[in-house]
This record gives structure tokens, C-alpha cells and sequence, in this order.
């Protein structure tokens, strides 16, 4: 039961407090670790693709093996004080793990300089949450690029860690984390990463692979619940699902994008290049900052449905094995 107070004690905390900056990160240590470990992995292989892809793949197995043996370490000798230190670790990994509340502020900060502020503020908020150039971006652009983040990150920064903690705890959902904090670091597919960060996003690809597909049904369920299209939502998330490179990016947006009645995706432009992606969903009106908000709604209906549906089937895991 321990894994099941950790998940809703963390969740609770996300939503109460969302990510205070004054308290030590775990994806921070895991971004020093890769900064650390990449140059020196990159010395220690041949300068080929062939020694990049080891090196890399080396980084791929490394950190997120790593994170697991530390963080389970650490809570079994905590145990072995005493099982509600153990438990009140468990619990503030779960909040870090989660990603619920800063999504909806960091999102929401761009909606308030849409409609209060100017255009070049709403770029510069939205790019602290997006990989693209936001310098050119028009209002429209700006209200999709967010939109995207909502939908995409509610996999990534919440049904994805809370599946991995519901089934191996925290150290489990720490272990994902170090996955997707390497795919957001290497994973690129530039002259740098093309081949070093491979194994990396690839891996985020695996681990993201049924996360993603349960996300955006919940994404489907959550646009009832808002008074969105949940048909508009199925019908874009049937259709349109499998237009991206990555097999997981466009499950969440598409269902998103049909919720709303709006497209996104499209070319949008990395490090100064453009990359023509493709279109997701029907044009049925322009995006709107108001469309910021209700991805938001979409988001918080979503991620408590998610927490009700994981914890059911941990209970019910639970009676079956005998340990209710």
C-alpha cells in the first residue's frame, strides 16, 4: 500500500504546490549528470558513428539504471529507520515526478500575456515551455505552440510517471524521468545528436509507447467531461494519431486537436531550420487564447482520471495477489 499513499500524497502535492523553485530538483541532478557523462563518454569512443551510437547507448543504460538503484537504495535503508521516512520520501518524489500544476501555470502564463500583455511577451512565455524558435511566431502560433505542450506533456509529465509509480513506486517513476530528461537533452536528430542520442530516443520512444496511447484516451474522455467533442476528439485521435516521426507525439495532440475543433502541428522551426510537419486535425476555426484554457481543463479532468483509473487497478492488483 505504501506505493499507493506515495502516488495520491504526490499528486496532492503537484496540484497543491506545483514546482517551487527553491527546492532541489531530481531532473536537475539528472541533467548535470548527463552534461557530465557526455563528454567524457564522447572521448572514450571512436569519433564514427559507430562509437557516437555507443556512447551513446552507453549514456542510455547508464542514467536511467543509475537513478533506479540510487533512489530504490536510498528508500529500502530509509525502511530500515523507519517506514514513514521512507514513505514521506516516496511521497515528494511522486510530486517531482508529476508535472500537473506547473503545465497549467507555465501554459497559463501565456494565455495572460495574450490577453494583457503584448505578443512578444506571450513568445518569450511560451518559450519556456517549447523546444521551437517562438521570435517569428504569430498569435495564432503562439496559442498552438502551448496548446501542443499541454496535450504532448500530459503523457510525458503525467499519465506516463504516474503509470510507472503506480506499478514500481517512485524509483520506477525516477527511472522514466531519467528516460525523458535524456530524450529532451540528446534526443535530437541534428548534426550533434543524430547518431550520440539515438539509444536515448529511442528508449523514450519504448517506455512512452503505451503511456501515450492511454493518455490520449483519457484525452478523448476528459473533452466529455469539459464540454468539448469527445467525437470530434476520437475521430481527429483515429485519424490523424500516427502523423508525426515519433509514434507518440501526435496520439495526445490529435485527440487534443479534435477536442477543440482546432488544427495543430505543422512546420514549425528548431535551432533556425524548419521541419515540415504534418497538419493535426480539421481547420474548423482559428486557435484562440481561450483554446489555452480549455487544454487546460482537458488536462486536470484528465490527469485526475488517470489517477482514479491506476490506483483502482493497483487495488485491484492488490486483493487478487492477497496483500489487501
Amino acid at each position: 500500500m505504501e506505493i499507493l499513499y506515495a502516488a495520491l500524497g504526490g499528486f496532492v502535492l503537484d496540484l497543491l504546490l506545483g514546482d517551487p523553485a527553491w527546492m532541489p530538483h531530481p531532473v536537475v541532478g539528472m541533467g548535470r549528470c548527463i552534461a557530465f557523462l557526455e563528454p567524457r563518454l564522447r572521448a572514450a569512443f571512436p569519433k564514427t558513428p559507430a562509437g557516437e551510437r555507443a556512447a551513446g547507448a552507453v549514456l542510455a543504460a547508464a542514467l536511467p539504471l543509475g537513478t533506479l538503484a540510487l533512489s530504490a537504495g536510498f528508500l529500502w535503508l530509509l525502511r530500515r529507520v523507519h517506514p514513514a521516512l521512507a514513505l514521506a520520501l516516496e511521497v515528494v518524489w511522486c510530486w517531482q515526478a508529476l508535472a500537473v500544476r506547473g503545465l497549467a501555470t507555465e501554459s497559463g502564463n501565456v494565455y495572460h500575456c495574450l490577453t494583457g500583455g503584448t505578443l512578444d511577451a506571450a513568445r518569450w512565455a511560451v518559450g519556456r515551455i517549447v523546444g521551437r524558435d517562438t521570435d517569428a511566431l504569430s498569435l495564432e502560433g503562439v496559442v498552438r505552440a502551448a496548446v501542443e505542450t499541454v496535450a504532448e506533456n500530459f503523457s510525458d509529465g503525467v499519465a506516463a510517471p504516474m503509470a510507472y509509480m503506480l506499478l514500481g513506486g517512485a524509483p520506477l517513476a525516477l527511472c522514466y524521468k531519467a528516460v525523458n530528461t535524456m530524450d529532451s537533452m540528446v534526443g535530437y536528430r541534428n548534426e550533434r545528436y543524430l547518431y550520440f542520442g539515438r539509444a536515448a530516443a529511442k528508449l523514450d520512444d519504448a517506455v512512452n509507447y503505451l503511456p501515450a496511447r492511454l493518455a490520449a484516451l483519457l484525452l478523448v474522455m476528459a473533452a466529455g467531461l469539459t464540454g468539448e467533442s469527445p467525437g470530434g476528439a476520437w475521430r481527429i485521435w483515429r485519424r490523424d494519431r500516427r502523423r508525426h516521426a515519433s509514434p507518440n507525439s501526435a496520439q495526445t495532440e490529435s485527440a487534443v486537436a479534435g477536442a477543440l475543433g482546432i488544427q495543430l502541428g505543422g512546420p514549425a522551426s528548431y535551432f533556425g531550420q524548419v521541419h515540415k510537419k504534418p497538419f493535426l486535425g480539421d481547420p474548423l476555426r482559428p486557435a484562440e487564447p481561450g483554446d489555452i484554457l480549455r487544454a487546460n481543463r482537458m488536462l486536470h479532468a484528465a490527469s485526475v482520471a488517470c489517477l482514479a483509473l491506476l490506483c483502482g487497478l493497483r487495488v485491484i492488483g492488490l486483493y487478487m495477489g492477497g496483500n489487501l
